[in-house]
């Protein structure tokens, strides 16, 4: 039997399953509240009254007679259990067919592989037969998005927090986390009021709705399950540090003039010819710093949104000012990320990256710049629909109904 669930029954039941998300919570349900969707929390009560199922399923209308729901990360409940989830499908449709919900939409957080993060050859798991199961309860499958067509990305990248060191990095990552130290960055938590900084940084992606991250922030500070993270130039340190690395530059460029003197090797030009580079770039730091310095004007550079739930924190969104990218202030915000979290929380999600990763890839620097902190890859299912009214269905398919919904909401939410 379908019921409406009280806040704390939906979030305790949620909460102790291993598939529970920040997408699957009361906080998520009033989040897309604010954007135009309606909402329900509910349960599956077995015949001994057991709850054991539950979902947040979001809704909007499709027609005068007619809305869809969408539950974003998908149902709460053991899909390896058949018997179970074709009683819980059953009893779904028939709640919803009376209240004219046309189809259900879930992309389950479901690893159905993991990639090898070097030859990105996928290794399967039992998680597969679920596909057969999904199947057997008339889901439909959709296309596996290649980039980011999806509502929810299909691959995502997640490092372990308790066994990931500096160390571990790639050697390109580690260098530029370094060289960022170096530019005198330093990180803040800030209130409210930084997500118009954070926006400044992300506007492109999200040309759709500029309240949408203020209305994140709102929601989920409510119960302390968002930090939001600022990166800015310390000029002072800049400045030392600049001073300090063209000192001792020069002091080697002087050693290298010498050297020439006396052996004019090709090697040895080579070896000149950088430090003067170096030098160049040291002294233009210098110089830079020391006005930024004397204006004392604070810089942000970088800027990221971070949800916590259970066990795991998950990068909402995340951003850089494009003029200050020789600062590497990207990578210098998500290795303080990872080094704020370590102690509290056991896993870190980059987010989403494609499963193609070949050069020509629009994404390949996405990709590349997340593959050096050394997570996980992990393949998800995948999305369904779930069709409840399937001569609605096709019409609004074959009209292009759906098409254009999703492609507009894409737009507001990504």
């Amino acid at each position: 039997m379908i019921k409406e669930l009280s806040v704390e029954e939906f979030e305790n039941f949620v909460k102790s399953s291993p598939l529970a998300s920040h997408f699957q919570s009361s906080n998520y349900g009033i989040l897309m509240s604010e954007i135009g969707y309606d909402y329900d929390l509910i349960g599956y009560f077995d015949e001994q009254e057991n709850l054991v199922a539950a979902s947040l399923i979001l809704f909007k209308k499709l027609g005068i007679k007619a809305k869809y729901g969408y539950a974003p990360k998908g149902f709460i409940l053991d899909y390896l259990n058949q018997s179970l989830l074709q009683s819980f499908t059953k009893a779904l449709k028939e709640y919803y067919r009376k209240k004219n919900v046309t189809f259900i939409k879930i992309n389950p957080e479901i690893a159905i592989a993991e990639l090898d993060p070097k030859s990105f050859v996928k290794t399967y798991n039992w998680n597969t037969v679920v596909i057969d199961n999904l199947k057997n309860c008339n889901y439909l499958k959709l296309k596996d998005n290649l980039y980011f067509e999806s509502k929810l990305p299909h691959f995502n990248a997640i490092v372990n927090l308790k066994t990931t060191k500096m160390k571990d990095l790639d050697k390109n990552t580690r260098n530029k986390i370094k060289r960022s130290f170096q530019k005198g960055l330093e990180i803040e938590i800030a209130d409210r009021s930084g997500i118009d900084i954070l926006n400044e940084f992300i506007i492109k992606k999200n040309e759709g709705n500029e309240y949408y991250y203020k209305d994140y922030y709102n929601v989920f500070i409510k119960n302390n399950m968002i930090d939001l993270f600022l990166v800015s130039i310390n000029t002072q340190e800049y400045l030392l540090n600049a001073k300090a690395s063209y000192e001792k530059e020069l002091e080697i460029n002087n050693e290298l003039n010498q050297s020439l003197i006396n052996n004019n090797s090709q090697k040895n030009i080579n070896l000149k010819m950088n430090s003067d580079r170096k030098l160049l770039s040291y002294k233009n730091d210098v110089l830079e710093a020391t006005e930024r310095n004397s204006k004392d004007e604070k810089i942000y550079i970088a800027g990221a949104l971070v949800v916590k739930y259970n066990n795991r924190v998950q990068i909402i969104e995340s951003g850089f000012d494009k003029k200050y990218k020789r600062f590497n202030p990207n990578y210098y915000l998500h290795y303080k990320i990872m080094e704020y979290y370590k102690q509290d929380y056991t896993y870190l999600d980059l987010n989403g990256i494609t499963g193609e990763m070949s050069k020509e890839n629009p994404y390949y620097g996405l990709n590349r710049f997340k593959l050096g902190f050394k997570p996980k890859v992990y393949e998800f299912i995948g999305e369904y629909d779930f069709i409840i009214n399937e001569k609605k269905y096709k019409k609004f398919l074959i009209n292009g109904t759906l098409a254009k919904r999703f492609n507009k909401e894409r737009k507001k939410t990504n």
